[in-house]
């Protein structure tokens, strides 16, 4: 990403170090059980479930759907096009075939997004003048670098972090969130909004990274506003709001923002012929929805019905009140607003999705403000104590990774 000095990447050198290491370590696991069973590691990541519906996008454009015995219809139109657009460019111009195109370029954004976190972790938590006042939501002089640090290996070690390095469009939109994210934490509006734009043709959850974008761009219109009011005299307002030239970069960037998942979406419904929601007629087709968590939490209650499935009830409800919590504690450690749109939206999406109840994981993957409590806890904790954690966890996620792709894997 082209939003960041060169000295940042030699910065965040540790955390992308430690990441490829992380993943690595999940990818060799995932060989070896793979191979134990008789099956292809490769397969499972670039040609099996989505991946297999980005692929045939990417080599013959939209069009096809299954229609299943119970009526049923699963159109390739629920994908969005950003990730099946990369695989075919980088298939023409070299040999790989379009899963093997998808694989790479996760592999690359992944790497990317591991950046993006740790940037947008270290501006917000990052370095100060000796002295300088510390703001809400502000750590230690020196914490910034460890606490993205540990930002992205708790990000590569989650249990579902084999997904990073699957041919799945959730690594790619990671790393747009993220740089949009850290463009406009810095005030790069014009920027933020493009890659909020390419956020949302990605995945529908694009419109968290426009939520981000729209918040950050009110607060700042409005502090600035009270910051002349204030002062009695626009020349006493910030260069940025005098000027003129920020508050048209500000709206280029609002006006940005919506337009992938816009576009996107309103093209499916001239495709389809159903209007401006035949989108939404797509996704039914999957059986999915957005019904305020209602079905999830029938899922869950019908989990009591014996005991064995009790427990996995009790996990699933444990599960999703720690999101919760870390949603809470990001707001009283004072995480920025962009930061708390986005991480909000992208949960309510996952958790209050109507189906597909085991990719609710998968789906809070780009959610990653919320280890931001997790990882300023563990950057203030013994270098030894911190490496053992996290060592002990990436051994976890590696062999559950590889137990989950050789089994149900993700739908």
């Amino acid at each position: 990403m082209a939003v960041a000095r060169p000295t940042a990447l030699r910065r965040a050198a540790p955390a992308l170090l430690g990441y490829a290491a992380v993943r690595a370590l999940g990818l060799v696991t995932l060989a070896v059980w793979s191979a134990a069973r008789g099956k292809s590691a490769y397969t499972l990541l670039a040609a099996r479930w989505d991946s297999l519906w980005y692929a045939r996008v990417a080599g013959g454009g939209y069009g096809y759907e299954v229609r299943l015995p119970n009526g049923d219809v699963h159109s390739d139109l629920a994908f969005f096009p950003l990730l099946p657009w990369l695989e075919r460019l980088l298939a023409a111009v070299s040999p790989l075939s379009y899963a093997g195109a998808g694989f790479v370029v996760s592999l690359l954004a992944s790497l990317a997004a591991a950046w993006g976190i740790f940037a947008v972790v270290d501006h917000v938590y990052g370095r100060r003048e000796e002295g300088a006042e510390r703001g809400p939501g502000r750590a230690a002089a020196g914490d910034g670098r460890a606490a993205g640090v540990c930002a992205v290996l708790l990000w590569a070690v989650l249990p579902v972090g084999i997904v990073q390095s699957m041919a799945y469009s959730e690594s790619l939109f990671t790393a747009l969130a993220a740089w949009s994210l850290y463009c406009v934490l810095t005030g790069r509006w014009v920027t933020a909004g493009g890659l909020a734009l390419l956020a949302g043709l990605t995945r529908p959850v694009g419109l968290a990274v426009a939520a981000a974008v729209w918040a950050a761009a009110v607060t700042s219109f409005v502090r600035s506003r009270s910051a002349a009011v204030k002062d009695g005299a626009r020349q006493a307002a910030p260069a940025s709001a005098v000027s003129g030239r920020a508050p048209s970069r500000l709206l280029i960037g609002v006006l940005l923002a919506p337009l992938g998942a816009a576009g996107y979406v309103l093209w499916v419904g001239h495709r389809t012929g159903g209007g401006p929601l035949g989108y939404l007629d797509v996704q039914a087709g999957w059986r999915n929805g957005f019904d305020g968590g209602y079905a999830f939490g029938r899922f869950v209650a019908d989990k009591f019905t014996s005991f064995p499935s009790a427990l996995a009830g009790l996990g699933l409800i444990a599960g999703v009140a720690l999101v919760i919590w870390l949603y809470v504690i990001g707001v009283r450690q004072g995480q920025p607003l962009p930061l708390l749109a986005y991480s909000g939206v992208v949960t309510a999406l996952a958790l209050c999705a109507s189906s597909y109840f085991g990719s609710k994981p998968r789906l809070l993957l780009p959610a990653f403000p919320l280890l931001l409590p997790l990882a300023l806890a563990l950057a203030r904790a013994r270098v030894s104590r911190s490496v053992l954690v996290v060592g002990v966890v990436a051994v976890a996620s590696a062999i559950y990774g590889a137990f989950w792709l050789n089994g149900s894997g993700p739908p």
